[in-house]
């Protein structure tokens, strides 16, 4: 392990982060804090045209809301920025040049058109065209041309590509965290573009110097830059410096197992694939999103860390500062992992029963105001949700469950009403109404023995009274226990309720 672990987490500004971002997130904060060290958040907005406004805060946000601080980034200056490669355009430029005095990049003048032709050129015999060491020699290009010709063309504002000239015939044997050992000759590669007559580096370049000039020790991505490692790998070579540690993580795959998760798996199948709730600043398009959904962030985190590691025990729920604890690189898997919506609504279910009532409560009692136009008193909301919460995953199914709680039914359950009403039930609800409105203390504590006693007494049947009594209070057959409702409604409201329900049900 090298000293002081340094890993960053660069995403790109171009809409809302994936959840496979967010893993990608978690496991370099993770691996930071394991080791003592520092979490960088890095914007790698090169690409201006591809660009979107509100990406960055909303990956800021969605980082905070997860508990991920930033030690080092954008809005946390350290001794290493800037920490938008925007603002760092004036660095790259250098190291293109240091490439092309090495002789381990070139100059391209090729036009788009030309490349055009050549690659229908080629498709049309049924090959691929790719500009690489086969036939870089015959392009127009400093390797071709003499050093006045290509120096006029640069004196007359030519547009212009740097590309890395990549090695012929050269075998190379790179070693990756998770993969073990990989294999890749050079002549397969082609020779990729690292800076532009724009004056904006690529990624590759960009990227490269970013983590040696922030002195990187290790980089943790997902397996899409794989196919990118071979060319990082002989940058950092062809640079003179030491190239960071690398790991690259799995896919997260869709509930069937068969290609990447995505935006449109979502929305098939009506789960988030974004932290939060986006909304699209060009098409208005929203997209869901887990905190807005009311998922606790502990529970995503929980779930995203499971999402390809495993600590080779059988335990499943871990706060953030046992995965700290916990968490390999060696651990994580090879393979995708396939993402699981109901396996998640349990992680939600599981952090629902541990979560601080009072947070709860304040939730529910917002959800009421804002989608009922309901105020309600906290106390009030606190006590229902502290009786159904067990029964819950999200903030609004209090209200799926005890809408009965803020509203007096109206109307009863059909089939509810032909199996709790019969002929009689009229008058054992009357009386039963007497004997409520005589009661002063209206606790459970009270009001149960008192109403069991009165069944008692009167030689009725339990389920004769009960059910007819839920069915009053509720409308239907559903609910907690029937005491704790009466207790919670309280004298006035039952005694209304048993009045419409004889009255109704008649």
């Amino acid at each position: 392990m090298k000293n002081s672990v340094r890993v960053r987490f660069a995403p790109s500004p171009t809409g809302p982060l994936h959840i496979g971002g967010l893993r990608t997130a978690l496991y370099n904060y993770l691996f930071a804090k394991k080791h003592n060290g520092t979490f960088i958040l890095r914007i790698e907005d090169t690409d201006q045209s591809r660009y979107v406004e509100g990406a960055e805060q909303y990956i800021k946000e969605a980082l905070d809301w997860c508990g991920l601080t930033i030690d080092e980034g954008p809005n946390t200056p350290g001794d290493f920025g800037p920490y938008r490669q925007s603002e760092r355009q004036h660095i790259y430029k250098e190291y293109a040049q240091k490439l092309i005095d090495s002789g381990h990049a070139y100059y391209a003048f090729d036009s788009a058109e030309e490349l055009d032709k050549l690659r229908k050129e080629r498709e049309s015999k049924g090959e691929t065209f790719t500009y690489n060491s086969q036939n870089r020699t015959h392009l127009n290009n400093s390797l071709n041309l003499s050093e006045d010709e290509c120096q006029k063309l640069l004196d007359d504002g030519q547009p212009y590509v740097i590309r890395f000239k990549m090695p012929m015939a050269k075998q190379l044997l790179i070693s990756d965290i998770i993969r073990g050992n990989i294999q890749v000759r050079t002549d397969a590669l082609d020779d990729k573009i690292l800076f532009k007559s724009d004056g904006m580096p690529t990624y590759h370049l960009a990227n490269i110097v970013d983590d040696h000039l922030m002195k990187i020790t290790h980089v943790i991505r997902g397996e899409e830059w794989l196919p990118s490692l071979a060319l990082h790998i002989l940058l950092y070579d062809a640079l003179g410096w030491d190239a960071p540690e690398f790991a690259h993580l799995p896919l997260i795959l869709k509930p069937s197992g068969k290609g990447k998760l995505s935006k449109r798996d979502g929305e098939k199948h009506g789960f988030p694939v974004f932290p939060l709730e986006w909304k699209d600043p060009k098409s208005g398009q929203i997209s869901a999103g887990y905190r807005e959904d009311y998922y606790l962030p502990e529970a995503v985190i929980n779930m995203l860390a499971l999402l390809g590691w495993n600590d080779t025990s059988d335990q499943e729920i871990f706060s953030l500062h046992e995965l700290i604890d916990k968490f390999d690189l060696s651990r994580v898997h090879k393979a995708g992992a396939k993402f699981d919506p109901e396996k998640t609504e349990w992680f939600q279910h599981q952090y629902v029963q541990k979560v601080d009532i009072e947070i709860l409560a304040n939730q529910f009692q917002n959800w009421l105001k804002t989608q009922k136009s309901i105020d309600s008193k906290i106390e009030y909301v606190r006590q229902i949700v502290s009786l159904l919460k067990e029964r819950i995953n999200f903030v609004p199914d209090f209200w799926q469950e005890g809408y009965f709680f803020f509203e007096a039914p109206q109307e009863f359950n059909p089939k509810a009403t032909k199996k709790a009403w019969k002929d009689g039930t009229a008058e054992i609800i009357s009386n039963l109404k007497t004997l409520i409105s005589e009661q002063n203390d209206f606790s459970k504590e009270s009001i149960q023995p008192t109403i069991k006693n009165w069944i008692q007494s009167q030689d009725i049947g339990f389920g004769k009274v009960m059910q007819p009594l839920r069915l009053s209070l509720v409308g239907d057959m559903k609910g907690p226990d029937v005491f704790d409702i009466i207790s919670l409604l309280g004298k006035e409201e039952v005694v209304k309720r048993l009045e419409f329900a004889i009255n109704t049900l008649k």
